[in-house]
C-alpha cells in the first residue's frame, strides 16, 4: 500500500505528457462544435426541500487540467481526435503492460484491474482543459515568490530529496500523503488514477462530502455562521455552505499553512477555493471551483469537472490509509545507520 500515492503522482504525471505527443501528431482538423446542450434538469428535491446531490460521484476523466500548448486557441476537439485520443491514451496507460518500454510498464505497482476505468476517458464535451477561466485553458501567470516563500520551498524540495534518497530526518518533513494526513481528500477535487469516488449525504442544515481517497468527510453548514477565527487553521480548510438556486456553493479558508496542504504550493493565508456543485442531469453534477491567491497567481482560475452517479448497487468501502506506520519507523532507523556507515549526512 506505501507506494500507491507515489505511483498515483509518477501516472499522473506521465498522463500529462502524454497527452502532448498524442494532441501533437493529429492532423488539422476542421473546426469541432460542441455537442448539444443537454435538456434542462428538473431539480429534485430532499424531503426538506434542498435540491439533492445524494449519491456517490465519480470524477474520473482524462481531460488534462490546462490545455496542451499545441492546442492553443482550440477548446474543444472533433470526434474523430477525440476517439484517436482515448485510443491512444488506453494503450499508452494500461497497467498490464509488459513491454519494458513505457513508464506505466516498470512501475507496476498495480495491474490494471486496480485501475479506475472512467480515468480512460475525456469530458462528453470533448473539451481540452478541465480550466475554463482563463478563456485559454491555462493556469494565470505566477507572482514573484516572497523571500520567505522561496526559503520554504526549498527547505520542502531538500526534504523531499532526502526521503527519495531513503535518508529523511524526521517524520515530521515526510509528505502529508505519506503519513496518511491528507491526499486528494482535500479541495480542489482532482481526478486521478484511481479511488475517484464522492459519497455526498445531506441533512437538514448540513451537506457532507466524504471522498474515497483516505479518510476526510468535510461536514459543511448551511446556516449563515461564520468562518473560524483567522487563527484557527484546519487540514481542509474551514468550509462554509449555501444555496444559490439548485447550486450548492461551499467556500473554503484558514487551511493549515504545512507545505502540502493547499494546491500547488499556493499561500494557504492568502488561499481561498469556491466549489459549486449543480446537478444537471439524474446522472451527472458539474463540480466548479475558483481558486483565488493574489500572493501565487496573478488572478483566480476555474475549472469544471463532471461528476457521474455510480451505479447505486456499488459500495464504497473505507479506504483505511496505513502506509507508513511501520515503515516510518524502518525509513528513519535505516537512514540513521547509512548515517552512521557514512553514506550521507546534514
Amino acid at each position: 500500500m506505501r507506494h500507491r500515492f507515489l505511483t498515483a503522482i509518477a501516472t499522473a504525471a506521465a498522463l500529462s505528457a502524454l497527452s502532448l505527443p498524442v494532441l501533437a501528431r493529429q492532423a488539422p482538423a476542421a473546426a469541432a462544435k460542441r455537442p448539444p446542450a443537454p435538456k434542462p434538469w428538473t431539480a429534485t428535491r430532499t424531503p426538506w426541500g434542498d435540491p439533492d446531490l445524494q449519491g456517490v460521484w465519480n470524477d474520473a476523466t482524462s481531460t488534462p487540467l490546462q490545455r496542451p500548448s499545441d492546442r492553443a486557441g482550440k477548446d474543444v476537439l472533433t470526434d474523430d481526435e477525440a476517439a484517436r485520443f482515448e485510443e491512444e491514451l488506453a494503450f499508452g496507460l494500461t497497467r498490464d503492460r509488459r513491454d519494458g518500454g513505457s513508464e506505466v510498464d516498470v512501475n507496476r505497482a498495480y495491474n490494471e484491474h486496480w485501475m479506475d476505468a472512467r480515468r480512460l476517458k475525456i469530458t462528453a464535451d470533448r473539451r481540452t482543459s478541465l480550466i475554463v477561466d482563463p478563456p485559454d485553458g491555462r493556469l494565470p501567470p505566477l507572482v514573484p515568490l516572497s523571500a520567505e516563500r522561496q526559503k520554504a520551498r526549498a527547505a520542502g524540495a531538500a526534504a523531499n530529496a532526502r526521503f527519495i534518497a531513503g535518508m529523511p530526518y524526521s517524520p515530521e518533513e515526510m509528505s502529508l500523503p505519506v503519513r496518511c494526513i491528507i491526499r486528494t481528500d482535500s479541495p480542489p477535487y482532482l481526478p486521478t488514477i484511481y479511488n475517484n469516488n464522492f459519497q455526498i449525504y445531506q441533512s437538514p442544515g448540513y451537506v457532507v462530502i466524504a471522498p474515497e481517497m483516505i479518510h476526510s468527510a468535510r461536514i459543511i453548514p448551511l446556516d449563515g455562521r461564520p468562518h473560524l477565527g483567522k487563527k484557527l487553521r484546519q487540514w481542509l480548510g474551514d468550509t462554509r455552505g449555501h444555496w444559490d438556486g439548485n447550486s450548492l456553493v461551499i467556500e473554503t479558508t484558514n487551511f493549515r499553512t504545512d507545505n502540502g496542504v493547499v494546491y500547488q504550493g499556493a499561500n494557504p493565508e492568502a488561499y481561498r477555493i469556491t466549489e459549486r456543485f449543480t446537478r444537471v442531469a439524474a446522472d451527472t453534477i458539474n463540480y466548479e471551483f475558483t481558486i483565488s491567491d493574489p500572493t501565487t497567481w496573478t488572478k483566480p482560475w476555474t475549472a469544471v469537472i463532471p461528476w457521474t452517479k455510480v451505479d447505486p448497487g456499488e459500495q464504497m468501502y473505507e479506504y483505511a490509509c496505513h502506509e507508513d506506520n511501520f515503515d516510518i519507523v524502518h525509513l528513519l532507523s535505516g537512514a540513521r545507520i547509512r548515517e552512521k556507515n557514512g553514506e550521507g549526512g546534514r
